[in-house]
């Protein structure tokens, strides 16, 4: 894809929400007929004060701490629409965790590695230099006209590697283990897949 001018936005349900293990993390019927259920490591940012037009100057004031997520998106629906809140708003579509770590202890985002592995093999790897977007430049767009509450969690883009542009793909299915590892200091968020009943 074309590296943007501007951050890239939709949004997800609280419903998305989501535990780590041992909570299953649900791959919804539609999503197991079209076989397209794909995972992405992503960086979380949790807002610690309503945020609302904030400058880029001011926006770690707002910023709470860290903590890794999974965007789990149906991309069967993705591609068949401009818009992406369907395609990655299911439910449990965004589990985060599981711990949330002050951004005192991470001064420098840039020097986190974040890392994808699904059923112990790496398939992304990538240092957060890498984000088109800084912490400051994300948190100061967002709040542009829009109040973000105390609370808001923002996840800020996967690096290569998804599943879908893998050859063979490396999709989810049932039974598979993924584990979002972002090192020093924030963890391993680890999920495992179920097919939905």
């Amino acid at each position: 894809m074309t590296i943007p001018e501007i951050p890239t936005v939709f949004l997800k349900p609280s419903t998305c929400l989501a535990d780590p293990y041992p909570s299953p993390t649900i791959i919804p019927k539609h999503t197991i007929a079209s076989d397209s259920a794909d995972y992405e490591s992503e960086l979380a940012i949790v807002l610690g004060r309503e945020a609302k037009n904030v400058s880029e100057a001011d926006a770690l004031d707002y910023v709470l701490g860290y903590t890794a997520s999974n965007d789990i998106s149906s991309r069967a629906s993705q591609f068949a629409q401009t818009q992406w809140c369907y395609s990655k708003g299911f439910d449990g579509a965004c589990p985060i965790g599981p711990v949330l770590v002050s951004k005192r202890l991470v001064p420098d985002v840039g020097k986190l590695r974040l890392r994808g592995l699904k059923n112990g093999k790496v398939v992304q790897d990538s240092g957060l230099t890498d984000l088109i977007f800084s912490v400051e430049q994300i948190v100061s767009f967002l709040s542009q006209g829009t109040t973000l509450p105390k609370g808001t969690v923002i996840i800020t883009g996967t690096p290569a590697g998804v599943g879908f542009a893998h050859k063979p793909q490396e999709l989810l299915h049932d039974g598979d283990e993924f584990v979002v590892e972002i090192q020093p200091h924030i963890g391993s968020l680890y999920n495992v897949m179920q097919n939905e009943k």
